[in-house]
């Protein structure tokens, strides 16, 4: 009987410390799973940096990173430091990690730094496929949300609400409107996430948004934002300023990367639109370019080219008719 009772006493130890080793392990349940407020906190800033720098919503990006990493917990996020699932391509000579997905061991791309998964992320949107995405207001995250479905990024219907539904629980579109979001840390007690609440309270004016010391940025239409040049801007100051490239920021404008700036000139710090939102044609003044109206207007010049007929660098006539989106005819 003694014997018995000890053999059980050894058994529940030893079930005991399997117990313990489990629940502590990495990806489980234990003292070191990351939160959803912990993630978001750790990346909201990549995830706004990569925004200014390729024009995808931050809310987008973050909930992508949220759901397909499991706030970072996943065994392809901790190991190979990958958030957005990308797998190897024929030219990937970075490092490799092999996982059971839609095939038994296939391969993902391993990084050093998970921010570097956040910039090959951002790079894959740039296909395409996906080229319409862009259209969309830069606020629009249910638009992105089903535009990504849409277009491929994932076969899951629930996909898009599954985003959605993580940016509005997080209040992540806060981020796209250019207000930080920050989190209390939940009591341990309470399983709910803690409330969110604005970090840095912006100046707001109509349509002109002043964060912290930082230079003003205005919405052209609700859709498009931008700044004023200064007196001495240039693109590569206005870039560093704004945490962009440079090159980008003058690809968004049709100019060339070095060429001036005007004091008060309309500058885009995100993508122009395929047409405009308010006006479907524009009666040309004198000595004014096609450059001018796409600027006026905020439609990018080679789609005002294409619905004119013109060339890019076209110079306009007095009383010129300029169609601001594909003509009905």
């Amino acid at each position: 009987m003694v014997k018995r009772v000890d053999l059980l006493k050894t058994l529940l130890l030893a079930l005991v410390a399997v117990l313990s080793t489990a629940l502590s392990a990495p990806g489980q349940p234990g003292t070191d799973r990351i939160t959803a407020e912990q993630y978001i906190e750790q990346w909201k800033a990549v995830a706004v940096k990569k925004m200014k720098e390729h024009g995808i919503p931050a809310s987008i990006t973050l909930a992508q990173g949220l759901l397909e990493s499991g706030n970072g917990n996943s065994e392809l996020a901790r190991k190979a430091n990958n958030h957005f699932g990308i797998k190897c391509t024929p030219d990937w000579t970075g490092g490799k990690s092999y996982h059971d997905d839609d095939a038994k061991n296939e391969c993902f791309r391993k990084y050093n730094d998970a921010a570097q998964s956040y910039e090959d992320h951002a790079k894959f949107l740039q296909r395409s496929r996906y080229a319409s995405l862009f259209e969309l207001k830069p606020t629009d995250y249910k638009g992105w949300a089903h535009g990504l479905k849409k277009a491929g990024y994932a076969t899951d219907p629930a996909y898009p609400q599954k985003l959605i539904n993580l940016i509005e629980r997080y209040e992540l579109y806060k981020l796209d409107q250019g207000v930080d979001v920050t989190y209390k840390p939940a009591a341990k007690a309470d399983p709910k996430p803690a409330p969110a609440r604005q970090g840095r309270k912006p100046t707001v004016g109509g349509d002109v948004v002043t964060i912290g010391a930082g230079r003003s940025v205005e919405v052209f239409e609700g859709r498009i934002k931008y700044v004023r040049a200064k007196q001495g801007d240039t693109f590569r100051k206005l870039a560093d300023e704004l945490e962009m490239t440079h090159g980008m920021l003058a690809r968004w404008n049709d100019m060339d990367k070095e060429a001036s700036l005007s004091e008060g000139q309309r500058i885009y710090i995100q993508p122009k639109r395929a047409a405009s939102k308010t006006a479907e044609q524009h009666t040309a003044k004198g000595g004014e370019t096609l450059w001018g109206v796409s600027q006026q207007y905020g439609v990018k010049l080679a789609k005002l080219a294409k619905y004119n007929g013109l060339s890019t660098d076209a110079k306009l006539t007095e009383g010129q008719r300029v169609w601001l989106k594909k003509p009905k005819r």
